[in-house]
């Protein structure tokens, strides 16, 4: 590759880098505006009086009284609970699928499995709502968590790292007496940290960054989620205030972008050792 092609490469990724970036930086720009100078129209990202009371009065809930910490709070712990169950659900079952010949029907599941990802989900969301709303379950954290405790991505990525797990290792821990459940706890999930993590980490950004779902199964404004609280901020008494907005979508995208910053050493690790798989 000649040397003004890859400055040209390299100038194409700062373009499109800056792209992505401009709409960051200017929900961080408008979040230390007052509203009168986030309303004025004028193309200026830097704030000429930067001000942290959007800030403090949304954490202090003060916004009528709009509880922002108790969103915060629902959307980290419906992503932790429906993450650690999704990690555990989808790695038995790309266990048995991978490691299991015995299995009945073991190919059909895992055609299933691959087929089910082409269905969108926007046609399971009404029966599903249907469906939680017949067991009483609509506006309860039941209702947030179940419907992303198991999903056929994370089956089949995770069935991708176990069945190329090496077949001598387990022949050896057979000879040694491990059973399967001993084999799927003490080995076959050591080693696959690094694609757990990355499993995880999309796992939590789903969840947490879910809009329509906790929208319309939450009716109490203590139960909704930060992303589903904005979003009746935007369109009831805020929906001109857009330094206030702007600075709870800041406090909302901190947890994920924390969370994907100290995690993307294994993120890396985990796309490298499928590569090289």
């Amino acid at each position: 590759m000649g040397k003004a092609k890859k400055t040209g490469l390299l100038l194409l990724a700062i373009l499109i880098a800056l792209f992505v970036l401009l709409p960051l930086v200017w929900m961080l720009s408008t979040a230390f505006k007052n509203d009168f100078e986030a309303l004025s129209g004028r193309m200026n990202f830097l704030p000429k009086k930067p001000t942290l009371d959007n800030f403090v009065q949304g954490l202090n809930g003060e916004l009528m009284n709009t509880p922002i910490l108790r969103w915060i709070v629902n959307s980290l712990s419906v992503g932790i609970a429906g993450t650690a169950i999704v990690l555990l659900i989808d790695s038995m079952a790309a266990f048995a699928l991978a490691r299991l010949p015995d299995l009945p029907l073991r190919r059909t599941l895992l055609a299933m499995f691959i087929a089910s990802l082409m269905i969108p989900g926007v046609l399971t969301f009404l029966p599903m709502y249907i469906e939680f709303n017949t067991l009483g379950l609509i506006n309860t954290y039941q209702a947030l968590i179940l419907p992303a405790t198991a999903g056929a991505f994370g089956v089949f990525l995770l069935y991708q790292f176990f069945v190329s797990f090496p077949k001598e290792i387990e022949e050896a821990a057979r000879i040694d007496g491990v059973n399967k459940w001993n084999l799927y706890r003490r080995i076959l999930l050591p080693s696959a940290v690094s694609i757990m993590t990355t499993l995880g980490i999309f796992t939590f950004m789903g969840i947490y960054n879910d809009f329509v779902w906790p929208l319309y199964a939450t009716t109490s404004p203590e139960m909704r989620t930060i992303t589903a609280g904005i979003a009746m901020m935007a369109t009831g008494s805020y929906t001109q205030s857009y330094g206030k907005l702007m600075a709870m979508t800041t406090i909302a995208a901190l947890p994920v972008l924390i969370l994907f910053i100290a995690g993307q050493k294994s993120f890396v690790r985990a796309i490298t050792s499928s590569g090289v798989k």
